[in-house]
């Protein structure tokens, strides 16, 4: 019994950070993949409005139309979910961008601006 106790513990010791590895990494892919159907969703807002959603109004102007928007044809998404990222906070959306029309960007498992590895920014551009 403590030869199979010895082994598990061993194989635990090198299985366990690998697959915490995989799951940070995974974590990041899925929001690049949801960062860009944001910016797909934007982009329809802008095709139906003529418009950009504004500062105020962010990412929600894809699931509620804002006042006294014309055009507006949505929701854009299928789940509000979609406006929160991978580590439970909403995405930052910036309108007008500093580095496009518009920015949409995770600050990652620290959202902390900055960062490395899993704690680095996540963005639109």
């Amino acid at each position: 019994m403590l030869v199979v106790l010895a082994i598990l513990a061993l194989f635990a010791t090198f299985a366990v950070p690998q697959v915490l590895k995989y799951l940070g990494t995974a974590r990041s892919q899925v929001a690049r993949a949801q960062i860009n159907n944001l910016v797909s969703a934007v982009e329809l807002y802008f095709l139906d409005t003529g418009r950009y959603p504004d500062a105020t109004t962010g990412l929600q102007a894809l699931f509620t139309p804002p006042p006294g928007v014309a055009g507006w044809q949505g929701p854009y998404l299928k789940s509000e979910r979609g406006l929160i990222d991978p580590w439970g906070r909403p995405y930052v959306y910036r309108y007008p961008g500093q580095h496009g029309k518009f920015d949409i960007l995770s600050l990652g498992r620290d959202g902390k601006p900055g960062g490395t590895g899993e704690d680095a920014d996540i963005t639109s551009w």
